[in-house]
């Protein structure tokens, strides 16, 4: 196993990868709010006390505060970061309500609000295109090379020269997208759909279930079907290619994203095999210590990962206020400002929750427990 990175370079790799990706999540709320005419009182890179900032033109404080592990921006009638309405909405004048976010048409609201977790996908085609634009990358051929003896490839009759078509409804292109596929199917049945000699084939195998070492030394328990392959190749693609490329990881990043909530849902995966902020400075200080372009793919999937979760319907969160917004719109009128302190105040609760189980979940990470 590699030596860790330091401490110091895991703090500042990961505060820097934070610090863009909030930027962009927190941009492309205010971009959208700018465009259909709402003041932006601030736009917050941390929280808590300012330690530097400006007011641009239009009004706009624009500000890095202390504690940097997330970010706002205040729309005009905000009672709060977490942008809601202040019980003094009432008394904004008549001359000042096209410019307050709240007094805006639910759509525009629903778009203001979107636009954060859509712009974390935006950002990840943009990441994953320059990185395959300038690298390309390695892949290897979905052609079986060697099967362990006695695995569950073995026992399920695959052969050596099955060329992967699809596993569990996914369809395959590489070797590389089989293993996050059956990673996260150990012990369960699983189907395959191969080619061999011309002939389709759908064999059901069952993911032997293993405990693992990742880069960092952890354990993580997976799936392995017991399969491998060597015919590497390099892919190079032009900037059109290399766009279909980015959206097409981010598509797939995206849908093993959510596959993956639900099973923890579902009981399938425990949430003990998640990791939390300290897990994931860990890799952000590992990926960089691996060179530019592993850094740059890291950031992409931490990208979709934050617009994912800022996707689900928890107060709190931007699906929250989507929910909300999809309910005033069926009937009608906006929820009560006390229902939806008291919804902020359940999401904050089991935003912390949660992150106090991932949390306590790094705490047994090697060196930490």
């Amino acid at each position: 196993m590699e030596a860790l990175p330091s401490v110091p370079t895991i703090i500042w790799t990961f505060l820097l990868l934070l610090s863009i990706l909030v930027f962009v999540h927190e941009w492309g709320h205010f971009i959208v709010a700018r465009l259909f005419g709402v003041k932006v009182e601030t736009f917050s890179i941390g929280f808590g006390r300012e330690l530097f900032g400006w007011t641009d033109k239009k009004g706009t404080r624009w500000k890095i505060c202390w504690l940097p592990l997330g970010g706002y921006v205040k729309f005009y009638g905000d009672a709060s970061a977490i942008s809601n309405p202040a019980k003094m909405l009432s008394k904004i004048p008549e001359i000042e309500r096209d410019r307050c976010f709240h007094y805006k048409p639910v759509w525009q609201r629903f778009l203001i609000v979107l636009a954060g977790p859509a712009i974390n996908l935006v950002f990840a085609v943009f990441l994953f295109t320059g990185l395959f634009a300038a690298v390309g990358e390695y892949v290897a051929e979905p052609v079986i090379s060697e099967i362990t003896p006695d695995s569950a490839a073995d026992a399920a009759g695959f052969q050596v020269g099955d060329r992967f078509l699809e596993v569990n409804g996914n369809t395959i292109e590489t070797f590389n997208n089989i293993r996050p596929i059956v990673a996260m199917r150990g012990g369960e049945e699983t189907l395959f759909v191969i080619e061999r000699d011309g002939r389709i084939i759908e064999l059901v195998a069952t993911p032997e279930k293993v405990v693992e070492k990742d880069p960092l030394g952890n354990d993580i328990s997976i799936g392995r079907l017991g399969v491998s392959s060597t015919s590497m190749i390099k892919r190079e693609y032009n900037i059109f290619e290399a766009f279909a490329a980015g959206t097409k990881r981010t598509y797939t990043t995206f849908g093993l994203m959510v596959e993956t909530i639900g099973r923890l849902i579902t009981g399938s995966v425990s949430i003990k095999e998640l990791g939390g902020p300290i897990k994931i400075a860990q890799f952000t200080g590992y990926s960089a210590s691996l060179g530019l372009w592993s850094f740059i793919s890291f950031m992409a999937l931490i990208s979709v990962n934050l617009g994912l979760v800022n996707l689900l319907p928890i107060p709190l969160l931007d699906g929250g206020h989507l929910l909300f917004y999809s309910i005033e719109a069926v009937k009608g009128s906006p929820i009560s400002v006390k229902a939806q302190e008291m919804a902020a105040m359940i999401g904050l609760a089991f935003v912390l929750g949660l992150l106090f189980v991932l949390t306590w979940n790094d705490l047994r990470l090697p060196g930490l427990s």
